[in-house]
């Protein structure tokens, strides 16, 4: 079955054998290993030793998306602006609100990149907002946010900045040291480094890191907790239980993943992914949502076929009996469908995905000029 979601994504056998072996998260044999994969995933976040940290979280991205909102959005005085160009966003803001956080959402259209200058006057408007908050890929509808321009008008104004990199980090290009108003960047170990689900990461400077110790109001989302019981014994371990036999695949994918190239390679790999499914399937006749200039390499999505009877599950079963299986629903005020670009894939595979897709259009009676 070749999987093209936005995550969790078609994983390499190597990646996947790794699962298959019984480890104590707190052995010191583990700790060698655990130390290299914080070390690596600060790394490739632009961090510097000493002066910015990995802290590994066990959940989805929406669980290490709150620790940092928790963490770093002081209780009472903190107050979180959020472009609101996609679902994730809105996702963000409904996590930051229930754990009481103070929210001004920015209104954005979800078909193009949130423009860094309404993010300047939004924060000018209000000197009491502290933080932002921006996803840098949003697979509601795959347009991606300028993170470094965002990240400037921050700076300039003398704010914090949160990052929910969960589908960008690994592709998109990104930087600690480049962006000092960055409190977090957070992402998951199964999106564009092609590991499997289980954990997330965020990774810090340090002195945020110490700075934000009592804002959590929550044991399990406090990072400052992670990030002290990391110190411990020189190495520490996890607190709770984590899904290690996922962080031990995940430090495989790591490996897989320099040895490719590493983002510039990734980056390449994935958007020329995009280009072929974008432009066959208009080939197909279906209309893309966003204008190639706005479309981002993570995910790319189609206006469903206005055709009486056509479903989307019925849509889905049709790819999955041709061995192509997609997400079968949508985030989008209007319907479509989601199809990933990411994940163990390259442009054979997209090529086999759009001949299941012409096989699953005829299927259903759909014809190229009806499609759009």
């Amino acid at each position: 079955m070749l999987l093209l979601i936005p995550g969790p994504v078609q994983t390499r056998p190597e990646v996947r054998a790794a699962m298959a072996v019984d480890i104590a998260p707190w052995d010191r044999d583990f700790a060698p290993e655990y130390i290299a994969i914080r070390e690596k995933v600060r790394d490739l976040a632009g961090g510097v030793a000493g002066r910015h940290v990995c802290l590994p979280l066990q959940g989805a991205g929406h669980f290490i998306t709150e620790a940092a909102v928790r963490t770093f959005v002081p209780p009472g005085s903190g107050k979180l602006l959020i472009p609101m160009n996609g679902a994730y966003a809105e996702r963000m803001a409904r996590l930051a609100r229930e754990a009481g956080r103070a929210v001004v959402a920015l209104p954005a259209p979800d078909t193009q990149g949130v423009a860094p200058e309404a993010v300047a006057a939004a924060l000018a408007a209000d000197p009491s907002i502290t933080h932002v908050g921006v996803v840098y890929s949003e697979t509601g509808s795959g347009i991606v946010n300028d993170v470094p321009a965002i990240g400037a008008v921050v700076r300039a104004a003398g704010r914090r900045m949160i990052v929910d990199a969960v589908s960008a980090f690994g592709a998109l290009p990104f930087s600690l040291s480049e962006q000092p108003e960055v409190d977090a960047v957070v992402f998951t170990s199964n999106k564009c480094i092609e590991g499997l689900p289980g954990i997330g990461f965020a990774i810090s400077p340090v002195e945020r890191v110490e700075a934000a110790r009592g804002n959590a109001q929550s044991w399990s989302f406090d990072l400052a907790d992670v990030y002290d019981t990391a110190q411990r014994a020189g190495w520490g371990s996890f607190r709770f239980t984590p899904p290690v036999q996922a962080l031990h695949a995940f430090g495989v994918a790591l490996d897989i993943y320099l040895a490719e190239g590493g983002q510039p390679a990734r980056l390449a790999r994935y958007r020329e992914n995009c280009r072929i499914l974008y432009e066959g399937a208009q080939q197909l006749g279906l209309r893309p949502y966003l204008d190639w200039e706005h479309q981002g390499p993570i995910i790319a999505l189609f206006h469903q076929p206005q055709v009486p009877g056509f479903d989307l599950q019925r849509f889905v079963e049709a790819l999955k009996r041709r061995g192509v299986l997609i997400s079968n629903f949508h985030n989008t005020e209007a319907p479509t469908m989601r199809i990933g670009c990411i994940g163990h894939v390259g442009p054979d595979e997209m090529r086999f995905a759009l001949n299941a897709l012409r096989g699953a259009l005829e299927e259903m009676g759909v014809r190229r000029r009806d499609a759009a």
